[in-house]
């Protein structure tokens, strides 16, 4: 009996398994050995710089001139860095494969800049040709990539963040995942979601801002929103008139006082709760305007109109509110 019970499952006599058992006592007590110093017991730390195990309390090196897995060679920059990068780009949701396929380049030339012969121009066409339909052979991977054609396009007018367009890409994939495309365009679904992106991040457009970017109508992404809005269960808070502000100052070319002050002027009216319920782009280029007024500079309504797309009747009805507000400093 005491020998059937010792034999292990796999079939080895008890010794084997006494044998192995004994070894890995062995390595867990050379692990623990190798954790802590042999002079004086204390912690080892690794320095990937220099390649060594060495113990942090009194300097013994262990282990040297260990492999290192980074590049060979240094940049200055990150442009030089780019040139000097042998490996690929980074996975990304902007693309329809999330970066996995391989790119043809445009240029016709070889590794050494040499231009190629006619015959090695037409080859690498065809190949272009092919290499893109086999890198979208399904309807959605076709759909994908117009669509994140059109994400790049508009963010880069409109020169919204890296992150903002990562989640615009996510928030169309979300989209076509839950079916939400059928009797929708592709255009307007694609500007809905990177106008969400950009309120989430805290880069806010204008409706008008979208429009002169989008190839669609403003009103037929409104409704997208919504429905995306709605649909995704998506909770974007409202924007803060702070967050045009430096968009519009840029835009108008004010003076750093100028928009110092209509910092001031919005932050007053948000302290007195007049900004609820307004839109904040209005309250935004309100600002500028009176902050204009107060500063001595000629910015008309008329400029603010055509350069942020709020309307002059809004500017109107919104800068005196915002100036008695702004208390005794709105001396005009």
């Amino acid at each position: 009996m005491t020998q059937q019970i010792a034999t292990a499952t796999d079939g080895r006599q008890p010794q084997e398994v006494a044998s192995d058992v004994s070894t890995g006592e062995t390595e867990s007590a050379d692990a623990s050995v190798r954790a802590t110093c042999p002079e004086c017991s204390g912690r080892i730390v690794h320095d990937a710089e220099h390649g060594e195990r060495a113990c942090a309390e009194c300097g013994l090196v262990l282990d040297d001139d260990e492999l290192d897995y980074g590049p060979e060679w240094r940049a200055g920059d990150d442009e030089d860095a780019d040139e000097r990068r042998r490996v690929g780009a980074p996975l990304t949701e902007r693309r329809h494969d999330r970066g996995l396929s391989t790119t043809i380049g445009w240029q016709n030339k070889d590794a050494y800049g040499n231009e190629l012969s006619a015959r090695k121009r037409s080859q690498l066409r065809r190949l272009r040709t092919w290499n893109e339909r086999f890198t979208a052979k399904t309807a959605q991977e076709r759909n994908l990539k117009h669509a994140f054609g059109e994400l790049e396009r508009m963010a880069s007018a409109l020169d919204l963040p890296e992150p903002c367009r990562e989640t615009a890409a996510v928030l169309y994939r979300r989209a076509v995942d839950e079916e939400l495309l059928p009797g929708r365009s592709i255009e307007a679904m694609a500007t809905a979601c990177l106008y969400a992106a950009a309120r989430q991040h805290g880069t806010p457009r204008t409706w008008p801002t979208f429009e002169s970017v989008s190839r669609v109508e403003i009103a037929r992404v409104q409704r997208a929103y919504r429905y995306l809005s709605r649909e995704l269960g998506l909770e974007i808070a409202p924007a803060d008139p702070l967050q045009y502000l430096g968009q519009f100052a840029s835009a108008l070319s004010i003076s750093d006082e100028a928009e110092h002050v209509a910092r001031e002027i919005l932050e007053t009216a948000k302290e007195a709760g007049i900004h609820v319920g307004k839109s904040p782009a209005g309250l935004a280029a309100s600002a500028i305007y009176a902050a204009a007024r107060l500063t001595n500079e000629h910015v008309t309504q008329k400029t603010i109109d055509e350069q942020t797309g709020v309307s002059e009747f809004t500017i109107r009805n919104r800068y005196q509110e915002l100036l008695d507000a702004y208390g005794p400093h709105a001396e005009c």
